[in-house]
């Protein structure tokens, strides 16, 4: 259908937040589709369940994947139904129950209220989604890629991997996949057939050195990678992705100046919109 693919990363800073629609432009305005939402990370001053309750007026979220099982991933679960915002369609990595994710998170303290929801939801969100996501996206499509539990019981190495396809452009969300996790993953071919088409990167674990693997980039070169984390305070945060990034990067609307890296800490959220003949064009809410 034509339109365009908004997919929108939110600052969170060191979380993880991002949202996903088809927008068809009317002459009474754009027209969103269904709405779908990768990890449900919070700030202090901002939340994807009050900006879907009040910005969007919406009351339904139709798609939510969580890359990982950790905090900053899913701060804002419980916030889904306090705002009245049902989730119709969970995606997760599906080889571990909810019993195997409690056991795995009680290994480092209490589960906060929104772990709680998640590892129930884990046995609760079991059916066959009633318009699976490539069916409902109006040709925005999903492939999935996860490492096993129990080959993996660390929820770093058993973050879902999400490539967003439209009109041959794509977007990979790797959760916050470590150097082994990658190398797993690498093991598969057709993982490695995916990975080569990547156009753009949400830089994995929030950009931090433990989440960059040199071998992925032997495969992938993307036009930009996104990073979504807070101010550095840490030299963990400080891994350079410029050398992996295609040496043209991307042009950003907002500023009119080319970039290979974006950050949610410079550039506030950042959107993509992706038209129908797969050319896209960036803003962000900073002037980077």
């Amino acid at each position: 259908m034509p339109g365009v693919m908004r997919l929108r990363v939110w600052d969170v800073e060191h979380g993880a937040c991002a949202m996903i629609q088809h927008i068809t432009p009317t002459l009474g305005g754009d027209v969103g589709g269904r709405l779908a939402m990768i990890d449900a990370g919070n700030s202090d001053n901002w939340s994807p369940s009050a900006y879907i309750r009040y910005n969007l007026g919406r009351t339904t979220l139709d798609y939510l994947f969580i890359t990982n099982a950790d905090q900053d991933h899913m701060s804002d679960l419980r916030g889904l139904g306090q705002m009245g915002i049902s989730v119709d369609t969970l995606i997760r990595n599906p080889s571990y129950t909810g019993a195997a994710m409690r056991a795995i998170k009680l290994g480092s303290g209490p589960l906060t209220g929104d772990a709680e929801w998640y590892v129930s939801a884990c046995d609760s969100f079991n059916a066959p989604a009633i318009l699976p996501f490539d069916q409902g996206m109006n040709g925005i499509t999903c492939e999935l890629f996860h490492n096993p539990f129990p080959r993996f019981i660390d929820t770093n190495n058993l973050s879902l991997v999400v490539f967003i396809r439209y009109a041959g452009t794509v977007f990979l969300f790797p959760g916050d996949l470590e150097r082994d996790g990658w190398l797993a993953l690498l093991e598969r071919s057709d993982f490695r057939a995916r990975l080569s088409g990547v156009d753009v990167l949400m830089a994995s674990h929030h950009g931090r050195e433990n989440g960059f693997c040199k071998e992925a980039f032997e495969i992938c070169r993307p036009q930009a990678v996104v990073v979504s984390d807070k101010s550095i305070i840490h030299d963990t945060q400080r891994r350079d992705y410029r050398p992996v990034v295609s040496d043209a990067g991307v042009l950003v609307r907002t500023t009119m100046k080319r970039r290979h890296v974006l950050t949610t800490r410079r550039d506030g959220w950042i959107q993509f919109d992706v038209q129908d003949n797969g050319n896209f064009a960036i803003d962000t809410e900073w002037m980077g």
